[in-house]
C-alpha cells in the first residue's frame, strides 16, 4: 500500500506518520499507535518497522502526561481512528484482489462460440 492510499484511508495520515516515526526510531503518539496494531498492518501489506513493546501502556503514559483527566478519552479516540484505518484498508485490499482474481479468470477463460476457437 502506497503513502498516497494510506492518506486516503480514514487514520491514514496518523499511521504514515507512525510509521516514518518508527523508521526513525522515533516514540511518538503515532508511533506507539502503529505499534499496537503492528500485526493487524503487516497482514494487510504495511511494513512496521521495530514496533515498540509495551505499546498500549506507553501511548496512555505519554497521553496522561499531556492530556492529564482527558486520557482516556483521547486513547479511545485514537483507537477508534486506527481501528477505521485498518478496516478501510482490509477493504480496500479485499476489493484489489477481488479486480485481480476477475481479471486473472476473464484471461484465462476458453473463449467463447461467439470468439472461435484456433
Amino acid at each position: 500500500m502506497e503513502g498516497s492510499a494510506i492518506r486516503g484511508l480514514p487514520g491514514g495520515e496518523l499511521v504514515e506518520k507512525g510509521l516514518r516515526d518508527l523508521e526513525l526510531g522515533v516514540e511518538s503518539i503515532e508511533s506507539l499507535l502503529v505499534s499496537i496494531a503492528a500485526a493487524r498492518l503487516a497482514r494487510i501489506g504495511l511494513v512496521v518497522a521495530d514496533p515498540f513493546t509495551d505499546a498500549e501502556h506507553r501511548l496512555y503514559l505519554r497521553l496522561a502526561e499531556s492530556d492529564g483527566d482527558s486520557a482516556h478519552s483521547r486513547y479511545n479516540a485514537l483507537v477508534r481512528r486506527l481501528v477505521s484505518f485498518e478496516r478501510a484498508a482490509e477493504c480496500v485490499g479485499q476489493r484489489t484482489k477481488a479486480a485481480s482474481d476477475a481479471s486473472w479468470r476473464n484471461s484465462a477463460r476458453p473463449p467463447t462460440a461467439t470468439e472461435g476457437s484456433i
